[in-house]
């Protein structure tokens, strides 16, 4: 199975000068928590999150307006081709980290974006064509989210 058969085409996206307010705004309308980030050649340049802006604005007190995108945007970034089979797409959500990627043509403009979400709501239609079983979907999701649990377990028992 292709990505191109699971992916959200026509992503909201922001450009890297835009403000964090913005770029909320556009998550709050949406209804996402991640917005790909596109240059003025309509190429992908990074990602943001909403919790990029949270710690964001949290953390360096001033206002949203007045805090540019490119600030605080990903640094490395993790995506995938249309084309590529749904297990390079798993691979590299493991392998960053991440349980969303932007979805780039070979130019490299934005063309969709594929989540972990998407998959999990797709395994048992994937494993029954044969793409990736619902087991290869779990075990990745449970990669991606490993130091995040590791994490909090350790910071209650510091506490």
């Amino acid at each position: 199975m292709r990505v191109v058969e699971i992916m959200m085409g026509t992503p909201y996206f922001c450009r890297p000068e835009a403000n964090l307010g913005s770029a909320a705004e556009l998550m709050w309308t949406g209804n996402c928590g991640f917005l790909p980030v596109v240059g003025s050649e309509g190429k992908l340049v990074s990602v943001l999150t909403d919790r990029d802006i949270c710690i964001a604005l949290g953390t360096r007190g001033r206002p949203s307006g007045e805090v540019a995108v490119a600030d605080v945007m990903s640094r490395k970034v993790y995506s995938c081709k249309p084309d590529d089979d749904v297990r390079a797409a798993l691979g590299a959500m493991r392998e960053g980290r991440v349980r969303r990627l932007p979805v780039v043509a070979k130019e490299g403009t934005l063309v969709g974006v594929i989540s972990m979400d998407d998959l999990l709501l797709r395994a048992e239609a994937a494993a029954q064509a044969g793409a990736v079983s619902s087991e290869e979907v779990v075990s990745a999701f449970r990669a991606i989210n490993t130091h995040q649990l590791s994490l909090v377990v350790a910071t209650k028992a510091a506490a």
